[in-house]
């Protein structure tokens, strides 16, 4: 499961390398054309040109800031038999008798839409380190929700099942 992590970090550096090199090479020729035309107040491709500048460089320190979390992440040390980051885990709503299904990722990849939730939301603080066929009481802006921990597949891709008894 730490290939994950890997195709992550090769996702990122790849968008990386190529952002660097639209700001180091391809930009300043582009706004060196542009300055060419003239009157900068009123020169729209001049403008366009450093908008994208700015955007590209704010990007390229976000992807720099997500890449230096993950490098920071050392698999050998999460858990291999309890929540932690990287792990999936199927919740089974007490009260609503439903399951839902969450990933913990890194703050930067949220996206509860997507099931992708962090470890330091309500829901992920709760739910580190315990197991499957645990049983979690969290507090959320709703109330008190009651969920019994179904499955867990972990980043080292171990998995464990329980059903709810």
């Amino acid at each position: 499961m730490s290939n994950d992590l890997n195709e992550k970090k090769l996702k990122i550096k790849e968008e990386l390398d190529q952002l660097q090199y639209e700001f180091k090479v391809e930009l300043p020729k582009v706004i060196a054309v542009a300055r060419a035309y003239g009157d900068l107040k009123e020169n729209a491709e001049y403008h366009a040109a450093r908008e994208r500048q700015s955007f590209v460089q704010a990007r390229i320190g976000q992807l720099a800031e997500m890449l230096a979390q993950l490098d920071s992440i050392d698999v050998s040390n999460l858990p291999k038999d309890k929540i932690g980051y990287g792990s999936t885990v199927t919740l089974y709503d007490i009260k609503d008798e439903e399951s839902m299904v969450f990933t913990f990722v890194s703050p930067n990849e949220v996206n509860p839409s997507d099931g992708k939730i962090s470890l330091s939301s309500p829901l992920g603080t709760a739910l580190q380190n315990k197991t499957a066929g645990d049983e979690v009481e969290i507090t959320i802006p709703a109330g008190k929700k009651k969920y019994f921990v179904e499955k867990l597949v972990t980043i080292h891709g171990n998995e464990f099942k329980e059903k709810m008894k």
